[in-house]
């Protein structure tokens, strides 16, 4: 199983990124995967994203969002929602292809305000990519930096029978 991290921050190494692949850990333990989820962090491609022609790197960066099985798309929220750096990469790929990717917005934010950013915003990005969003996204805030083990468990918990149930049906159904 292809566990991918998507992070839309535009700082290298972000504490958004350290969020998401604990995140991503924590899933995948408990749908059974062992593997370490591979990373796109945009920071690293933002120069080549708005080129007329995607650099060699973003097309990888591109392919390997479509082949992941699980993709976990994390972005600090800006003005009320995701990062444009996000939007930028994503408004890359075609409608529906998502098609056979299970995906879980996480939101990194200082203000418990933005809350359902995650679910208003960019949630709606991803099921109009066709991914199947079986569970509700994660509005992690910044102040729970020192639990994050914590609230990144409850929250795996809560959404690894969701992910491995929805895995299931696309087996099932020939998607995967």
């Amino acid at each position: 199983m292809a566990f991918l991290v998507l992070v839309g921050n535009p700082r290298p190494q972000s504490r958004t990124l350290q969020i998401a692949r604990q995140a991503a850990a924590a899933v995948s333990e408990r749908v059974g995967d062992s593997g370490a989820a591979d990373v796109v962090d945009l920071s690293l491609l933002a120069p080549g994203l708005l080129e007329p022609a995607p650099a060699p790197e973003v097309v990888s960066a591109l392919e390997q969002v479509v082949a992941a099985d699980v993709l976990v798309v994390a972005s600090p929220t800006y003005k009320a929602t995701y990062t444009g750096l996000l939007k930028v990469f994503l408004d890359r790929l075609p409608g529906g292809a998502l098609a056979s990717t299970v995906a879980l917005p996480l939101l990194v934010m200082g203000d418990p305000k933005h809350s359902l950013a995650v679910e208003v915003h960019l949630r709606p990005l991803l099921v109009e990519l066709g991914a199947t969003v079986p569970t509700p996204g994660l509005a992690f805030l910044e102040s729970q930096v020192p639990d994050a083990a914590g609230v990144l468990g409850a929250w795996a918990d809560l959404v690894a029978p969701q992910v491995s149930a929805a895995l299931a049906q696309r087996k099932a159904a020939g998607v995967a």
